[in-house]
């Protein structure tokens, strides 16, 4: 579930806690900080697939600063997003597919957008975004602390919107997670250690590291499947079945949730 549903705009800290929740027993707050330790596995996909991207950083000084841009904003508003939601999914239920149906929404709304405002094809690469730009796309992503919001939906749709070419939207996203996916792992450890140890104490080490493994191996085919999937020129249509998918689920876990 975490190889596939985190490059799918699905949210999949979301899917991870329905399915943990339902297959372990665990509690919505804990299985929410399972979810976020299970980027581990998305993590090591990413690195490994923009292995060449991650060495030319020491050269390649615009996307250096274009990370470093939308990993600072991301961090400023995705810690105290991320905060509030650990005390929401403590306190009285959480409806986790209104966000899924709003992102899916969006991205409906963005096929529709891209079909029909632009006859010529989209173009734009990082070369061409500006700093502001950089921060659109920050607060994209730390919009998608929140339990049930989509980090790669959020941020691709956000980059479609700018006129970027599709590939180079999804390149650009999938980058902007690795530094994203330390800080999450990071604040899940400093700020939710007991739900996250209360997780982690049901299984081996055994269990963790085949499924840690199994993320991440899934996830490279993921990767290399949607850059394929994004070169086509239709992807207005590419769009509106992500955004079809992600209402879909959303209304699923709606009525799950309630």
């Amino acid at each position: 579930m975490q190889g596939v549903s985190e490059w799918l705009p699905i949210s999949s800290k979301t899917q991870v806690l329905f399915v943990s929740t339902i297959l372990f027993g665990l509690p919505l707050n804990v299985a929410y900080a399972f979810g976020l330790f299970m980027e581990v596995g998305s993590l090591f996909s990413a690195t490994f697939y923009f292995r060449r991207e991650i060495l030319s950083l020491l050269r390649d000084r615009r996307l250096l600063v274009y990370l470093l841009v939308v990993t600072i904003v991301t961090g400023i508003e995705g810690v105290p997003l991320y905060l509030i939601s650990d005390q929401l999914l403590k306190g009285a239920p959480y409806n986790l597919g209104l966000p899924m149906m709003l992102l899916g929404s969006f991205l409906i709304a963005d096929g529709i957008y891209i079909r029909y405002s632009r006859r010529s094809p989209r173009t734009g690469t990082l070369a061409e975004m500006s700093l502001k730009q950089y921060v659109v796309v920050g607060l994209a992503q730390g919009f998608a602390a929140l339990p049930g919001v989509s980090r790669s939906g959020m941020t691709v749709s956000t980059l479609l919107f700018m006129g970027v070419d599709p590939r180079e939207a999804f390149r650009l996203s999938y980058l902007a997670y690795i530094p994203a996916a330390i800080g999450g792992i990071l604040t899940t450890v400093l700020f939710s250690r007991s739900e996250l140890n209360s997780a982690l104490s049901n299984f081996d080490s055994v269990g963790i590291s085949a499924a840690v493994i199994t993320a991440a191996l899934v996830g490279v085919f993921a990767i290399s499947a949607l850059l394929r999937f994004a070169r086509r020129n239709d992807v207005w249509k590419v769009t509106l079945i992500l955004g079809g998918l992600a209402f879909g689920i959303g209304v699923l876990a709606a009525i799950g949730s309630i």
